[in-house]
């Protein structure tokens, strides 16, 4: 990846478009003072995101914008391009060039695009980690950053080294996870306060919750006994009903028939008369009896003789059943025929079929076969031809190494020609250089020893200072605890504030109610929030008001009748309010003596404090309840004076009158009671909290101004050791070049010797290779042609095998055509046989049946016969039908003798049916009132059933349970249901909606809670990994730069040492990084004792070091060696040029040494007053050469 170009448009004096293009190597950028070529490195600055306007040397970031000139007018915009080469994909970006663009408008809108797709400056950040480019990094060095690098502070210099190490893109994602932990563990802090409350809310709200439910079951159940019982009565009162109309529709029916008879009485004596003419009449007809009598024995008779012919005809049909018999008998024989041949063709079909799957089996063996030796074949065959392409490959890198290693031989015998030119160049003047060192030597050292005392007082405000460094951190840490735990107990507060204020806790009713309190002046509040109690007797005045502490306390009945009305229309639930105009005292308890009783604490309306107007409320809630110690006073209490008080303990338990105990352990902490002593214990702590922020922060600033006092006496006494060190690095400057001089002369030689001797190592070493190669070539290709001849040979081979497979599987397709013809003709025969078979079993059914139809006919001629001997007895016996007929006119006679006797009975039984009808007449009206009587029953039962569960009969039906059947046990558990009811008290039904809601509310906030614990604990174990990683990796990095430093060091200045060292008793990743340089022929000494030169040739070393460990994609250096002298120039160029390998450079330079070492040259001048243009590098080289 390398630099391609820089398009920079209105940006400071660029007020033209033009564009910078760019090629691996040295590009020099050149031109007189002012002409603008440092805008150029501001212009990379500025487009790889830097934000500070005074690091682009104006005040503010609308400085950057062509600000325009005598003859033009300012532009409106800045825009600044760089293109860079991303062909290895160093950048991780799918593109093959990237360009990064910035634009800045005078309205103060500015934009970042990549690619020309506009992102944000985070992302051209991200873009460029680790990498070495960006605003931080060490990709760009400008004016004074050379002298900023040693002469800052050691905590200064981080930034260099973090990217230097690659650990800025971790520190940068350590700091976003700290900052992710303080908002989670803000957001911790939240949910914990919420839960705390939540946790209060619960506990009340589940007990009244459970009240709730066990009302609504208890409601519940009693709805189903009272169905229950309604259809039970239903059905008995239907069946009394029905019961009383069946007596009422026969006392109606008995008295309409007696009435009839009575109205009928004529009717029926003339009945009678007729009775008596048809008497007459019946003896006539019987005598025509005896004459009809001899006509029937004739007609039987005749049906003798019918009989008779119809057995001669059944004699005949006998004779048709023997012959179908014959002829059924005779196509059985002809079917029998015809099975035996069909199965004796199906036997030689048979034969066919084994013949043919046998030989099928053969064919598809033979055919496995053959295809199994194509695929070896093949299998073969594409091997070799790998094998081949392999050695193909094998042998171009091959011969690639023997070109690579004759362009090696030439390029030594090059390089050596070079050295033994300059061995016959170099001169010795070692002695004379030794001279000039020791009168260096001697005034260095008078120098010497004024500095160090210089150094000695600068070292004693230091150490002064680290002790109030120390200081201020430990008051620093002090204030953020305070500030945590202030902001940790204002948020407690706030949340518990509106907790309050939303009534969480209650039923949803009272918080729809009390939403109303700021229009309905006449709501005073619910009992919790009008009394005050101590915290020691908050659980026991909680426990003693139970379900009334969410009652809702109004100013009289009108105003709680209109928020009822209100609960009423909106469907909000029910509530229970206290009118103040309708509340009375609670009289206290009888017996007053049990006050004195022992561990009685008092009354609990006189523990609780309230507001005059309310004092009756407490007396009405509280004014009957002891508050005691401990359970076992309230125990002793209640069994003295007869179980007849009611008691609460300190703890919470309850004993009510009657003996019934409540107790057990509470699922919160808190209650509704504590909620406003709560809010004023949180309030003193806010306020005291501040106040101790406040005491710290002025503690703070006292401190960071005795610093500041510090800071300036070390600045006034560098000031004084600047003065000696300029004196002292001069001298230095003048022992170091004397001793570089020597040194270089007695190293270059001693280097030239070593390096002729490697290069002919080297040579040796290549021709040995050489030829090894070239053996290597030769038999790779010998067994090339071995393989392709036996390609060829097993490709003849393939083709045969392939024309046998298809022979073989065109002789298996026929002989599967032949075998599936004659399966085809077998399942012929099989269906025939069939049929036949169907056939005979029809054939014996049909004999069957004509053996059976002839029975049946010999048993009709029996049966007839029969019949003909019955008809003649019929005839035998007719006599006695005579004598009957007599007997019967003998009876008629009597019979009339009876019915003239009942005409005499006539008169006395009318006066019988008028009595009766009477009787009747009273039985209806008293069966009419029972019905009546029932009826209304039975309307009283639907409607209560209506009015109390809004139940019709026929729904009614549909939830009968039919296991209720006993009536009377029915009653008694309705009873014992109501009974209980009515032992719960008062009860808040929305409570198990308000209580789903708050658990509801609960859960999620817990598994919030989890969440964020299980993210805080996460985010905390990335940043120990991050830190062990930075810290591992920076002591990696660190001890190779020095080690780099040093090397880079030795060969600037032609020996001495340069060392990096940490800070002691620092964090290592916090830490400073102290640079310690040793010119050659010196002592260690600090950098404010360097010349200017040398400072600059270190901080050259240590930039170059980082380069050669770490090396960035491009640096562009601003006037860098400015102030090195010609010959460190040229040192400076050519170790430069050793860069070049890894790293592209633009240099921005007014030194001759450095233009010529420059691979291309641009050239920047004004023209044009105020305004930056390229000009000709030739004409520009004209003018310096002047």
């Amino acid at each position: 990846m390398y630099l391609k170009s820089i398009e920079v448009q209105g940006f400071k004096s660029f007020a033209n478009k033009i564009v910078f293009d760019f090629h691996n190597g040295i590009t020099g950028i050149v031109g007189p003072n002012g002409s603008g070529k440092s805008n150029v490195a501001d212009a990379v600055r500025w487009v790889l995101g830097e934000q500070r306007a005074k690091q682009l040397r104006g005040g503010s970031m609308q400085d950057v914008i062509f600000s325009g000139t005598e003859n033009r007018k300012p532009l409106s915009y800045a825009s600044v391009a760089i293109t860079l080469d991303n062909a290895d994909h160093q950048l991780a970006i799918d593109f093959q060039e990237v360009t990064v663009t910035r634009k800045l408008y005078r309205s103060g809108e500015s934009e970042y695009l990549i690619n020309g797709s506009i992102c944000r400056l985070k992302d051209v950040n991200e873009l460029f980690y680790d990498t070495g480019i960006g605003k931080e990094g060490y990709s760009i060095i400008g004016q004074g950053q050379i002298d900023k690098i040693l002469s800052g502070k050691p905590e200064e210099r981080r930034e260099l080294f973090d990217e230097a190490a690659g650990i800025v893109k971790f520190k940068r994602r350590k700091n976003m996870s700290v900052k992710k932990l303080e908002e989670e563990t803000q957001n911790l802090l939240r949910v914990t306060d919420i839960l705390s409350e939540l946790e209060k809310q619960i506990g009340p709200l589940e007990k009244q919750s459970e009240k709730a439910k066990e009302y609504l079951k208890k409601k519940e159940e009693l709805k189903s006994y009272d169905i229950n019982l309604f259809l039970m009565e239903s059905v008995r009162i239907r069946e009394q009903i029905g019961e009383v109309e069946r007596q009422l529709a026969n006392a109606q029916e008995e008295f309409d028939a007696t009435q009839k008879k009575y109205n009928d009485t004529k009717v029926e004596y003339e009945e009678i008369e007729s009775q008596l003419d048809e008497i007459d009449g019946t003896m006539e007809h019987t005598k025509s009896q005896l004459n009809e009598t001899h006509l029937l024995k004739q007609q039987l008779e005749g049906q003798i003789e019918l009989l008779k012919e119809q057995i001669n005809s059944a004699k005949m049909s006998d004779e048709h059943f023997a012959q179908r018999s014959t002829h059924i008998h005779v196509e059985i024989t002809e079917r029998k025929k015809n099975e035996e041949e069909y199965l004796k063709e199906q036997n030689i079909l048979q034969q066919q079929l084994d013949t043919q799957k046998t030989a099928e089996n053969e064919v598809n063996s033979q055919l496995a076969a053959i295809q199994l030796r194509i695929t070896e074949l093949t299998a073969n065959i594409e091997q070799w031809k790998q094998d081949i392409m392999d050695m193909l490959n094998h042998r171009a890198v091959t011969k690639a190494k023997i070109q690579h290693f004759d362009t090696l031989l030439e390029q030594m015998k090059v390089r050596k020609a070079e050295m033994n030119k300059k061995l016959i160049e170099i001169s010795s003047d070692v002695s004379v250089q030794d001279e000039s060192i020791r009168g260096y030597e001697k005034d260095l050292q008078e120098i010497s020893e004024e500095i160090q005392t210089y150094i000695a007082e600068v070292k004693s405000q230091e150490e002064k200072i680290q002790e109030l460094q120390r200081t201020l951190a430990k008051r620093t840490e002090q204030l953020r605890a305070g500030q945590t735990a202030y902001h940790r107990e204002a948020s407690r507060l706030e949340s518990l504030k509106n907790i309050t204020e939303r009534y969480d806790g209650y039923g949803n009713s009272i918080r729809k109610v009390m939403e109303k309190k700021e229009q309905e002046q006449g709501l005073l509040g619910v009992v919790a929030d009008l009394i005050k109690v101590d915290k020691a007797y908050e659980i026991a005045i909680e426990t003693a008001l139970g379900g009334s502490i969410q009652n809702i306390v109004t100013d009289n009945e009108n105003t709680a009748k209109r928020m009822i009305q209100y609960l009423k229309q909106n469907k909000f639930g029910r509530a229970t309010f206290l009118p103040l105009t309708a509340i009375t005292g609670g009289g206290g308890i009888r017996q007053p003596e049990a006050l004195c009783e022992k561990g009685v604490i008092g009354l609990a309306n006189t523990l609780v404090t309230v507001e005059d107007k309310f004092k009756v409320l407490a007396d009405s809630l509280l004014g009957r309840t002891i508050v005691v110690e401990k359970i076992d006073d309230g125990i002793a209490l209640a069994r003295k004076y007869r179980q007849s008080l009611r008691i609460v303990t300190v703890e919470g338990e309850l004993i009510n009158p009657g003996g019934a105990m409540t107790g057990g352990a509470f699922k919160n902490t808190s209650n509704l009671l504590s909620r406003r002593r709560e809010i004023e214990e949180f309030e003193k702590t806010v306020v005291q909290l501040k106040k101790e922020m406040t005491v710290m922060e002025e503690e703070i600033a006292v401190i960071k101004q005795e610093r500041a006092g510090c800071y300036e006496k070390i600045e006034e006494n560098n000031q004084k050791l600047q003065k000696k060190y300029v004196i002292q690095n001069t001298l230095k400057m003048n022992l170091n070049q004397a001793n570089t001089k020597k040194e270089n002369i007695l190293k270059m030689t001693g280097d030239m010797h070593r390096e002729g001797k490697e290069l002919e190592e080297q040579a040796a070493e290549l021709l040995e290779n050489q030829e090894s190669i070239r053996i290597e070539l030769d038999t790779s290709e010998k067994l090339e042609r071995e393989l392709n001849k036996k390609i060829e040979e097993q490709q003849l081979l393939l083709e045969k095998e392939k024309v046998s497979e298809n022979e073989t599987m065109q002789k298996a397709e026929n002989i599967h055509l032949t075998l599936a013809n004659l399966e085809q003709k077998n399942e012929f025969i099989l269906e025939n046989l069939s049929r036949i078979h169907e056939e005979m079993a029809k054939f014996d059914e049909e004999l069957e049946q004509l053996r059976q139809n002839k029975e049946n006919s010999s048993l009709e001629i029996g049966e007839k016969e029969k019949q003909i001997e019955e008809i003649r007895t019929t005839i035998t016996n007719s006599k006695e039908l005579f004598e009957e007929i007599e007997l019967k006119i003998q009876n008629l006679s009597q019979e009339k003798e009876i019915l003239t006797q009942k005409n005499k009975d006539f008169l006395t039984k009318r006066e019988e049916l008028s009595k009766h009808m009477s009787d009747l007449d009273k039985e209806s009206f008293r069966l009419n009132s029972k019905k009546e009587t029932f009826e209304e029953t039975l309307e009283k039962q639907i409607n209560y059933m209506w009015e109390e569960y809004e139940i019709t009969y026929s729904k009614a039906r549909e939830l009968r349970n039919e296991t209720f059947t006993d009536l009377s046990e029915i009653k008694r558990q309705i009873q014992l249901l109501k009974s209980e009811i009515r032992g719960l008290g008062s009860v808040n039904v929305n409570a198990i909606e308000d209580y789903k809601n708050v658990s509801e509310r609960y859960d999620f906030l817990k598994t919030q809670y989890d969440d964020l614990v299980e993210a805080k604990e996460t985010l905390i174990q990335i940043i120990e990994e991050l830190d062990t990683a930075m810290r591992k990796q920076f002591a990696e990095r660190f001890k190779e730069i020095a080690s780099e430093f040093d090397k880079v060091f030795k060969q600037l200045f032609g020996g001495g040492k340069g060392t990096l060292e940490l800070m002691e008793d620092e964090d290592i990743l916090e830490a400073g990084i102290r640079i310690i340089a040793q010119p050659p022929g010196k002592k260690l000494q600090n950098m404010m004792q360097l010349s200017g030169g040398e400072k600059a040739l270190t901080a050259i070393s240590l930039l170059f070091a980082i380069q050669n460990l770490k090396p960035s994609p491009f640096c562009l250096l601003d006037e860098i060696e400015a102030a090195l002298d010609d010959s460190n120039v040229t040192r400076f160029a050519q170790y430069l040029h050793k860069l070049t390998k890894n790293t592209q450079f633009i240099v921005i330079t007014h030194r001759r040494g450095t233009m010529t070492a420059a691979d291309r040259l641009y050239g920047i001048t004004m023209q044009e007053k105020g305004v930056s243009t390229l000009v000709s590098v030739d004409l520009l080289e004209k003018d310096l050469t002047k």
